[in-house]
């Protein structure tokens, strides 16, 4: 097999965080919210459109658990801007920023990376492209 990239992470969050999770991924990062098939009960969860070949599922429940240090760390995002332009976007959008490095390794080399906290204790990583 030859692995070429990851197609989705698929995410728990609260059965009432919908429109934090719309609010957070699409308002303040900016990333598309596809929705229409879970509005129309199409299926169980929608769709954060981080590019043509990513997204990550988010899958409202009533089983929701909070992230803890043992059970979830992050999902990394490869994004366009600086860690500069990203901390700005961040401020603009009222979104903390929990912390920076200057240079993590990824996938594709080492970065500067921007790293928050989505509503429900998700960790994201903001990092800037290589």
């Amino acid at each position: 097999m030859r692995a070429r990239h990851i197609d989705h992470v698929n995410l728990r969050i609260p059965a009432d965080g919908v429109d934090d999770a719309r609010e957070f991924y699409g308002e303040n990062l900016g990333f598309g919210i596809e929705d229409a098939l879970y509005e129309t009960d199409g299926k169980p969860f929608f769709d954060v459109r981080l590019s043509a070949t990513a997204v990550i599922h988010l899958w409202p429940t009533d089983e929701f658990e909070s992230p803890t240090k043992t059970n979830y760390n992050h999902v990394a995002v490869v994004v366009e801007e600086s860690p500069d332009e990203i901390e700005t976007e961040l401020a603009d959008a009222g979104v903390e920023v929990e912390k920076t490095l200057d240079s993590p390794l990824g996938a594709t080399g080492e970065a500067g990376a921007v790293y928050v906290r989505d509503p429900f204790g998700y960790r994201v990583e903001l990092k800037a492209r290589v």
